[in-house]
């Protein structure tokens, strides 16, 4: 995990950045065992190859205040496993998992606008662009724009993506 978090191709578009193995540790025993549908809880979750169980990914949960109806998800792939599909996969699985096993309400996403990759793969899977914040977001580099994307219950399963 430590490898492709602390991949400059990655940190571009990511607040958070690990600078050393032992905080990639402490998000792992912070995350990985996070509570699923707590309201103002995270999890992660490890993406794996199915046929080498690999780890090349993650993938976040963060069930919003004030009711957990509301999740924010995240997504990461290593850099040598992109644009083969495992993130498309891993992140319609989620918002399967979200939608018709939890029965959430409203399912968000912040991208960096930059990130055209995670934007495509965003609307491809029927999230439609909610806002567009200019300069809202502190990171070494700079102020960057962040991006919001939704999806209602109700889109999802009037759409192709039930998962």
């Amino acid at each position: 995990m430590y490898a492709y978090r602390s991949d400059p191709r990655v940190t571009r578009y990511q607040r958070w950045r690990p600078v050393k193995e032992e905080e990639v540790e402490a998000f792992i025993l912070k995350y990985g065992n996070g509570s699923i549908d707590v309201v103002d809880s995270w999890c992660q979750l490890g993406v794996y190859r199915k046929t080498t169980q690999e780890l090349i990914g993650d993938v976040g949960m963060h069930f919003l205040p004030p009711d957990a109806q509301q999740v924010e998800l995240g997504f990461t792939i290593s850099p040598r496993h992109q644009r083969q599909g495992y993130a498309a996969e891993a992140v319609d699985a989620l918002l399967s998992y979200l939608f018709g096993y939890l029965n959430k309400h409203r399912i968000i996403a912040s991208v960096d606008p930059r990130n055209t990759a995670s934007v495509a793969l965003l609307e491809k899977l029927g999230m439609r662009k909610e806002a567009h914040h200019i300069q809202s977001v502190w990171t070494p580099e700079g102020w960057v724009d962040d991006m919001i994307y939704a999806v209602l219950r109700e889109e999802w399963e009037n759409t192709s993506g039930k998962g």
